[in-house]
């Protein structure tokens, strides 16, 4: 299932104008889904315009110098951007995306456990963020260990941090 959610890594051209982005070069990537499958889009500075409608991720980048390929930090702010992003959101691929980023922030302890509630046989965590205060209710998809995972492996793929 979580295979047809998988994207290629940058393209390393902007989706607007075709150009290659050249080394050094800063651009934007854009997360959105489309007919049910991830895509990840790059966009030079000058072809920027604003995240694209449907978009639920979107960061700032620069192309590596050279052949160096530095793995770059994991962005807890736009982790919980993205968290936000998908709130309600129903498809099964973007709930366990969700479920992942949460765990992702509770273990860099940006987000912390305030509890969980269940509601017609469905469990929520419920969390608070450590900087902010704000709250969030996150499904529980009961993943097992193994499906954890592989969607943390999709979650760093699309995000361009493997």
């Amino acid at each position: 299932m979580l295979n047809d959610y998988q994207i290629g890594p940058s393209t390393r051209r902007c989706a607007a104008t075709g150009r290659e982005l050249r080394p050094g070069e800063r651009y934007h990537t854009v997360l959105r889904i489309e007919a049910g499958k991830y895509l990840r889009e790059e966009y030079s500075q000058e072809a920027w315009r604003g995240p694209p409608a449907g978009a639920f991720g979107h960061w700032l980048g620069r192309v590596p110098q050279g052949n160096a390929r530095k793995r770059p930090p994991i962005d807890d702010d736009l982790l919980l951007d993205c968290l936000g992003r998908l709130d309600g959101r129903p498809e099964p691929a973007e709930v366990n995306f969700r479920f992942v980023a949460a765990l992702l922030l509770m273990r860099r302890k940006r987000l912390r456990f305030e509890g969980s509630r269940s509601e017609a046989g469905q469990e929520f965590l419920c969390l608070r963020c450590a900087r902010t205060g704000t709250t969030y209710e996150v499904v529980h998809p009961q993943l097992s260990e193994d499906e954890i995972g592989r969607v943390q492996d999709e979650v760093f793929r699309v995000l361009g941090w493997e």
